[in-house]
């Protein structure tokens, strides 16, 4: 009843929203969408008046994540918005320029692809690609129930088609970079060219910061004439407390006793048999998958082979004197509390030396896309090979360095030694790791691994020592519920004083004895914050909702613990406030003021009386270039040498500002390069280096380019 006394309350209202919709769905039937959706709801953007919408965005972040797995939401977003971006400023260019890539066009740069045109399942009978079998392939993709396929090879082709606009473009551009030989005349004189002089140095240094001041009105001034160097992003300052929840001394305490009384056997009522079990424990127990299963352990179950030198530290020297079905335990390793059981004791080689053959097979782990045979063919072709190497060290090398197609083959197929824990991780195969323990110097033999049909022979082995079969049964060291209630009550009570007694995150913190954590700068479309580990996004956005003010306080649940943070700063989009720039701008400032005030005492028709009057000396120079504009006592000093490159011999430039101070100098000596034939190599020098700036030419595109980006709203950020 109150939902339709609510309807009929607002009826009218609803009435005319209606009718004025209807009323300009009949002037322009287009409107009625844009009536009753907001832009900022479905477009992500713009880039020159063209739209980048919410579907186009969506779409691609999804293809993009289901071709990079392991990317986050906001690693896609960025990635997929730079690839937009970049999209959408190519094809504007190539419009402007009149120039139109077709599908045509796209396609064929699609199939001229190196990666699709060697793949074998593209090919013919006479092994040349096929055009009809790659578009066949594609539309099975299209039409298949798992999308997932079709999609990453859709993500890849439209890679191709936009790289194709890139380059078109870039293309046009470099064939106007070119230079010419007089320029290369010009770069090979400037390589070459040195000089000598005689010089006055005066730094900056000499001059007290105190008898200079720079005023805001000064920084802003210059903030203003140089606004390019001082644009910033939209960026949020945050300050927290984290409260992290870990395992006490007595919740350590407690897992150790559980997990070292799961060594004996105990008692337990069946209410299957009405009677009192036995459970074996683990020094009893012989079926330990189930042991591991019944007890809850948080490792998984392996019985692994190790070598006393490869089980853990604190396990290691006590395990010279185990022997079988001996236990150890509890121990702490890492992360958890462990009991383990020696089940079997070997003497085996250390470490083994082996060579192989590998035939692959079509399915198989080493198969590439010049492998044809079938497992049957690999088969046959490998028993014959073996037949053939098997009594001979020279056939055997001369057949692995033809066939093997890893490093293998530079060295006759041999693979080296092979520790034995090596040999039995979850890194090496198995399979080939139980011919080599298992066989005796000189054998050589036939084994099917994941990789194909391996010829082994093996070639040495070192001395025997003690292996031992062990399992591992842990429990991982996690704080107890007590523990985390008590760590929830100290957030409460810290949240609860920031509230009742009015004070501020710092103040709260200080007088609880609790550090103080700072995130600086944190932008609008990142992931993490600085000090915090894992995904704390929640936190990002809560710091850019227009809702949160400076000086207001949350609390978070973050990865193992809780966090109280406060908003202590915004940062808008636009050019840094003097407050922001001072640091940077203040030495700029100061010493063109500094340069002012030395330049009023360097007076003299000479260097000697320019350095008199300031209590200085002339200093020499010898060979000094543009390749190399260091200018000894005062350092690097670019300008001033280049300067000094235009300068006349033997007359006297004074008040010249470098990047440490001010100079005066002559030019003594200068020795150009002797004249060469031809400049065509420094002219070709020059172009490429002028071709080879497509970054700097996109991102100068970009700069011009006028964009709008949404994508907070996208994202649940309201501004």
């Amino acid at each position: 009843m109150a939902i339709l006394s609510k309807i009929r309350e607002r009826s009218l209202a609803l009435i005319a929203v209606i009718g004025l919709a209807l009323f300009a769905f009949v002037l322009d039937p287009s409107t009625i969408t844009d009536f009753f959706n907001s832009s900022k709801i479905n477009e992500i953007g713009e880039v020159d008046g063209e739209t980048i919408s919410r579907q186009e965005f969506s779409n691609a972040v999804e293809n993009y994540k289901s071709s990079n797995r392991s990317s986050t939401e906001m690693q896609a977003s960025n990635a997929v918005w730079n690839n937009l971006l970049r999209d959408k400023i190519y094809t504007k260019q190539l419009e402007d320029a009149g120039i139109t890539l077709g599908e045509s066009d796209v396609w064929n740069a699609i199939i001229s692809n190196q990666f699709i045109q060697n793949n074998q399942q593209f090919k013919n009978e006479i092994g040349l690609f096929d055009e009809d079998k790659f578009k066949l392939f594609l539309n099975d993709l299209k039409n298949s129930e798992d999308q997932s396929t079709w999609l990453a090879w859709n993500n890849f082709m439209t890679q191709i088609g936009n790289n194709l606009k890139n380059d078109t473009y870039n293309g046009l551009v470099n064939a106007g970079l070119g230079a010419s030989l007089k320029e290369g005349e010009f770069k090979y004189k400037e390589d070459n060219t040195s000089f000598s002089a005689d010089f006055v140095y005066i730094p900056f240094t000499t001059i007290a910061d105190s008898l200079v001041t720079v005023n805001k009105n000064e920084i802003e001034n210059y903030i203003q004439e140089n606004k390019n160097k001082f644009k910033v992003e939209t960026s949020r300052d945050i300050q927290f407390v984290k409260f992290d929840i870990t395992a006490t001394t007595q919740d350590k305490e407690d897992i150790k006793n559980e997990v070292g009384k799961l060594l004996e056997d105990r008692k337990e009522y069946s209410n299957v048999t009405k009677n009192e079990e036995t459970i074996p424990g683990l020094k009893n127990a012989t079926d330990y998958e189930t042991f591991f299963q019944e007890n809850g352990s948080d490792l998984p179950f392996s019985e692994s082979y190790f070598l006393t030198a490869d089980l853990p530290k604190v396990i290691a020297a006590e395990a010279e004197t185990k022997k079988e079905n001996e236990t150890f335990g509890p121990y702490e390793d890492g992360r958890f509390f462990k009991i383990s059981k020696v089940t079997e004791v070997l003497q085996k080689p250390d470490s083994v030396k082996s060579s192989y053959i590998l035939i692959p097979f079509v399915g198989s782990q080493a198969a590439n896309d010049n492998t044809t045979k079938t497992e049957a063919q690999a088969k046959k072709s490998a028993d014959s090979i073996l037949k053939l190497v098997r009594y001979n060290k020279e056939k055997f090398a001369e057949v692995a360095s033809v066939t093997n197609t890893d490093a293998s083959k530079d060295r006759g197929g041999e693979l080296g030694w092979t520790r034995y824990s090596q040999a039995f991780s979850p890194n090496f195969d198995k399979d080939y790791a139980d011919f080599i323990y298992s066989n005796r110097k000189g054998k050589v033999g036939l084994v099917k691994t994941k990789f194909g049909f391996h010829i082994i022979r093996v070639d040495d082995a070192k001395k025997k020592k003690k292996i031992m079969k062990v399992v591992t049964f842990g429990r991982e060291i996690l704080p107890s519920e007590n523990t985390e209630n008590d760590v929830f009550q100290k957030v409460e009570n810290f949240s609860l004083d920031i509230t009742s007694k009015n004070l501020s995150l710092e103040d709260a913190a200080k007088e609880k004895g609790y550090a103080i954590q700072p995130a600086v700068g944190l932008g609008m479309f990142e992931e993490r914050v600085p000090g915090l580990n894992g995904n704390n996004r929640e936190i990002v956005t809560w710091a850019f909702n227009k809702d949160t003010e400076i000086g207001k306080f949350k609390r978070f649940d973050v990865d193992k613990g809780y966090v109280v943070a406060v908003v202590t700063k915004k940062t808008e989009e636009g050019t840094k406030s003097a407050d922001q720039a001072i640091n940077s701008v203040r030495p700029i400032l100061s010493n063109e003021k500094k340069a002012a005030l030395i330049a009023e005492k360097m007076k003299g028709a000479t260097l000697q009386d320019i350095a008199t009057a300031n209590n200085t000396s002339v200093g020499k120079m010898n060979n000094v270039s543009l390749k190399s504009p260091s200018i000894p006592g005062a350092g690097l000093e670019s300008k001033v040498v280049g300067s000094m490159f235009y300068a006349k011999e033997n007359e006297l430039y004074n008040k010249v500002v470098g990047a440490n101070g001010v100079f005066a100098y002559i030019i003594t000596k200068r020795e150009e390069p002797p004249v060469i034939p031809n400049y065509s190599t420094y002219r070709q020098t020059l172009a490429n280096e002028r071709r080879n700036k497509t970054v700097s030419l996109y991102n100068a595109l970009k700069s011009a380019a006028d964009i709008e980006d949404n994508r907070a709203f996208y994202y649940g950020i309201e501004n």
